[in-house]
């Protein structure tokens, strides 16, 4: 994806930006300080399927700063986003069997959560270095308010993890001390450096192994395959209406999203969406079923779950329909599809996995 492409990509949940309004105390009237520049209606603010670019997330975090001039924001922000504010890469990070899994897991997926934002893992000796990147160009308070953001989410998924503050951690931020009652260090638990040449936070590798009480494989495995499906497609056909549909159907439950919904998600007509998903060779339907498909899949292939359960996950009130529906997908049913799924691990040929995204 081009750098162009990322600034006008629209991939940033909204959830972020309620956050914000949530910190500056902004009732439904005053929304639209907060929107100003940003093309965006409170109505889009509201909705849980609206989408934001970087230059909107970006002119949402300026606008902030305009209506809050505390130096202490982007902290007191920071506070709020611990990790169920996350979707599905905080579900995954909050299942993970300790804090170096979950950071490789927010590594991985930050991309499906903010686009612009990078994460680099560093061993150095006993210690691993949490290093930020933001790959879009920003006014510097919006750089300093997005780095105080990073750090204290980080702070919050290893409270998480380790069940207490990490205090052994050490952060240091590429800003010089802004001064003026920041009140660092009663927002962050360990030492605070300013004007580095980068912002990082170094913490003992001892901290990242520490078993997380919270752990759950099972749920993790399902965490994991959900954010790869969900990065995949945001790297595929990023301006297609498809990506954007398998999208909305990734990052919630199948069941809840229907054609109207969808459409109304995105502003425009359902007789729109239609036309333009049949010039893209496709329909709402055939990507919901191809979804599902995949899906099953993976619930099957995992072995966890019983067909009744994962006829329920995908929004199937009655298993019969789930197997018939599955049949035709795949010519065998649930039951058959697992035990040759079995087979394959002795050795056997195996069946292709369809594409989540396709041409048409």
């Amino acid at each position: 994806m081009t750098h162009e492409s990322r600034l006008t990509e629209a991939s940033i949940p909204a959830s972020y930006s309620r956050l914000v309004a949530q910190e500056l105390g902004l009732h439904t009237p005053h929304l639209p300080k907060l929107l100003v520049s940003t093309s965006l209606s409170v109505d889009d603010l509201l909705s849980e399927d609206t989408r934001l670019t970087p230059r909107q997330q970006i002119q949402i975090l300026a606008n902030a700063l305009r209506l809050n001039t505390a130096v202490d924001f982007g902290l007191r922000l920071g506070r709020r986003l611990t990790p169920a504010a996350h979707g599905p890469v905080g579900y995954l990070v909050s299942t993970s069997q300790n804090l170096l899994e979950a950071l490789q897991a927010v590594h991985a997926f930050v991309p499906t959560r903010m686009s612009f934002v990078r994460l680099a893992l560093e061993e150095q000796g006993e210690h691993l270095l949490l290093r930020f990147f933001f790959d879009v160009e920003m006014p510097a308070d919006v750089s300093r308010c997005l780095a105080e953001i990073c750090v204290m989410t980080f702070f919050a998924t290893a409270q998480f993890i380790i069940g207490r503050p990490a205090s052994e951690a050490e952060t240091y931020f590429a800003h010089p001390d802004p001064g003026g009652g920041a009140s660092y260090r009663e927002h962050l638990p360990g030492p605070v450096s300013f004007s580095s040449p980068e912002t990082y936070v170094r913490l003992p590798i001892g901290l990242c192994q520490i078993p997380n009480a919270s752990a759950n494989h099972e749920s993790y495995v399902l965490a994991r395959a959900q954010c790869e499906a969900i990065l995949a497609n945001l790297q595929t056909h990023p301006d297609s209406y498809r990506r954007r549909i398998e999208t909305m159907l990734l990052t919630q439950p199948t069941v809840s999203l229907t054609e109207d919904s969808a459409a109304s998600a995105l502003f425009i007509s359902k007789r729109t969406l239609a036309r333009h998903l049949k010039a893209e060779g496709t329909s709402f339907r055939q990507i919901r079923d191809e979804i599902r498909s995949w899906q099953a899949q993976r619930h099957l292939r995992d072995g966890q779950l019983s067909v009744e359960a994962i006829a329920s996950l995908l929004g199937y009130h009655d298993s019969a329909n789930f197997r018939r529906a599955f049949k035709r997908w795949h010519g065998m049913s649930p039951s058959e599809f697992r035990q040759h799924d079995c087979a394959l691990s002795r050795g056997a040929p195996t069946l292709p996995e369809p594409a989540v995204t396709q041409t048409g």
